[in-house]
């Protein structure tokens, strides 16, 4: 029985060789690996290893390596399907059913790659022709020996529009399996002829993870081409979108026991990889052209935990490294990050290698950047952050990247320390100020109102409050200001208890399930008092246009004048930097520490 991609990605997604394996063998945890007695021979010590990280199981005693389904194969006897029945009951998963189309469908396919094979093969004697010539001295120039070429398989598709056509069907190839398999180009006039898809290009095979031939992609030797790359269309067996050029072989390469490599490097094209692996870095792949989609991050993360995706210096490559943050942060998780290596201005890793050798290549990606700090370069350079607005949108946007990240313990540990970054990057320069502050007056008392409760402490105390209620997203960013700061009114003090419950309870700030949230509480007659100027705090919040960013600067002026903390040379984000730091000094504010330990409880 043939079993679908999507279930045995499934299968090997939710279960662990090491859970498996434990049933059988005494493991030990040594670092990131597993040991134990091999199951296989007969020995004393330990030669028995699990990585779950890779997938994988070794025994160095037997020879053997697999994966969980091997294991139950060579352990147990069994077949394929029954071990795959195994396990797909131990994680409680159902059985596909046998679906005569799919059967069909995967015979169709295994026509397909066996005459794309012979396309490759007809490719490859091209490239050793006459015709190939030009071809070869390229290749040449770009340092591939003879040797290098056949290993990865590379070809030359001749001048003309059916010459590939002619040698298939001469074989005993079908014309409508040649355009299904996007070898041949059907015309829109059906009264002409197909004609070869690829002509005059260097022709780089590409595979699937199992390491089937499924298309190709085309480099022009005409440099006036309209396309320099060209690649196979979408067909049956290819899905552009869910493959990486030479995973294949860079998934063996990281997988073996001596490898200590934490994931894959992921290259922008052929040329690239193949310099790259010539130079002893094989685990490389390229998502042939195109930003990386999910398909190929999962693909990424079953090879390790850590890819580095290696990125050209110019204006592009940094583009491109922005682009697969924005795909990767909703999937990332404690065994699933990238890595970015950013090479010089101008230089890709063939050139790289070729100027200055591997052991620069190695050097560069060492230095290789984590997630995180990619993701703060990225909303730090967006512009300038010379105005209290600027820097609350920088923090605005950080809130918001770190919500895409779905796993809440990664989520958690992003908001830690892109904060801190924030806090640190722009309150330095404050500082000295602060301590003169600090030392002056007592932590206590840094953020307690100056004034008795008269009739312009109420006043401000009702707009805080309804600004809160009005736009309670300003929580995002405010909340250690405003669940620090003393109220005197015991109505201010009352909807801040109940703001603070409703803080301590929701993962994402939203004005309706606030507004539930306190007709539960039975605070809507409280609330209604707050909202009666609704006109007058929209007004006094910047309008009803105003960007959230101006908001948080006013309400936060609002805030330090209330406290007695006004800092006439800083700006609003740093003054929130400030009133935090004094309420995290200040440990006369209860309401501050529950609302810390609660809210680290809830995460």
């Amino acid at each position: 029985m043939r079993f679908g991609e999507n279930f045995m990605n499934e299968i090997k997604s939710r279960i662990r060789v090491s859970d498996v394996v434990s049933k059988h063998v005494k493991l030990k945890r040594q670092g990131r690996e597993f040991s134990g007695l091999s199951p296989f021979t007969s020995e004393k010590t330990p030669s028995f290893f699990v990585n779950d990280e890779k997938g994988f199981y070794h025994c160095f005693s037997s020879g053997k390596h697999g994966d969980a389904i091997s294991f139950l194969m060579e352990l147990e006897g069994l077949s394929f399907p029954e071990s795959v029945e195994r396990l797909a009951e131990q994680i409680g998963i159902e059985m596909p059913k046998s679906d005569p189309a799919a059967e069909q469908r995967a015979a169709r396919n295994k026509n397909t790659i066996n005459w794309m094979e012979h396309a490759q093969a007809f490719f490859q004697k091209s490239l050793y022709k006459n015709i190939g010539q030009s071809s070869r001295d390229y290749l040449k120039s770009r340092g591939l020996t003879k040797t290098a070429a056949d290993y990865f398989g590379i070809g030359y598709a001749p001048d003309n529009f059916s010459a590939l056509k002619d040698d298939l069907i001469q074989k005993g190839a079908k014309q409508n399996t040649l355009i299904e398999a996007g070898l041949l180009v059907q015309p829109e006039d059906k009264s002409r002829q197909p004609w070869d898809r690829f002509r005059d290009r260097i022709m780089f095979p590409i595979h699937d993870s199992r390491g089937r031939l499924v298309a190709f992609g085309g480099r022009a030797m005409d440099k006036n081409s309209k396309a320099k790359y060209l690649n196979s269309p979408e067909t049956p067996i290819f899905q552009k979108g869910q493959l990486l050029y030479n995973y294949h072989r860079a998934h063996k390469a990281v997988s073996i026991p001596q490898s200590n490599e934490r994931g894959l490097i992921v290259a922008e094209g052929y040329m690239d990889v193949i310099a790259l692996s010539r130079a002893g870095f094989k685990h490389s792949v390229a998502p042939m052209g195109t930003a990386l989609t999910e398909s190929q991050l999962m693909l990424l993360w079953r090879s390790g935990p850590e890819p580095i995706l290696c990125f050209d210096g110019d204006k592009p490559g940094i583009r491109a490294a922005y682009r697969s943050i924005e795909r990767a942060l909703p999937l990332i998780g404690p065994t699933r990050t990238l890595r970015f290596a950013i090479l010089p201005d101008g230089e890709d890793p063939d050139d790289l290698i070729k100027n200055k050798g591997k052991i620069e290549m190695q050097k560069i990606l060492n230095q290789s950047i984590p997630l995180v700090k990619m993701l703060w370069e990225r909303e730090v350079n967006r512009g300038s952050l010379d105005t209290p607005e600027a820097k609350a949108g920088l923090k605005s946007r950080i809130l918001n990247a770190i919500n895409e990240i779905q796993n809440e313990e990664v989520r958690t540990q992003y908001k830690s320390d892109l904060l801190s970054r924030f806090d640190s990057e722009f309150g330095r320069r404050f500082k000295h100020q602060f301590n003169n502050l600090t030392s002056s007056r007592s932590p206590s008392t840094a953020l307690k109102a100056t004034m008795q409760p008269n009739a312009i402490t109420k006043a401000r105390e009702r707009r805080l409050i309804s600004a809160i209620l009005e736009w309670p997203e300003l929580l995002n960013y405010l909340d250690e200001v405003f669940f620090g700061l003393k109220f005197t009114t015991s109505p201010a003090i009352k909807m801040q208890s109940t703001l603070l419950s409703y803080w301590q309870l929701t993962k994402s700030v939203e004005k309706s399930s606030l507004n539930a949230h306190i007709a539960n509480q039975g605070m809507e007659t409280l609330k209604s008092g707050f909202s009666r100027d609704r006109k007058l705090i929209t007004a006094a919040m910047g309008g009803i246009d105003a960007e959230l960013e101006t908001r948080t600067a006013i309400w936060i002026k609002e805030a330090s004048t209330l406290s007695g903390f006004n800092q006439s040379d800083a700006d609003g984000s740093e003054t929130i930097t400030l009133m935090a730091e004094a309420i995290r000094n200040d440990n006369t504010v209860a309401l501050k520490r529950r609302m810390r330990a609660s809210k680290e409880e809830r995460d």
